[in-house]
């Protein structure tokens, strides 16, 4: 049986971020992915015919 946990929203604790966090952020996500696929051994020519 899965127990249950309490689950609090983030937004009432954390400030706005400004718009170069949200940059940079954005940044290091397509960068994580990028890393992602590239591990995984797919390249553009993989993905563009899909």
């Amino acid at each position: 049986m899965a127990a249950l946990a309490v689950v609090r929203d983030l937004r009432d604790v954390r400030t706005p971020v400004s718009a170069d966090e949200l940059e940079q952020f954005e940044t290091d996500a397509l960068a994580g992915f990028v890393l992602a696929r590239a591990s995984a051994g797919l390249t553009d020519g993989t993905i563009r015919p899909h």
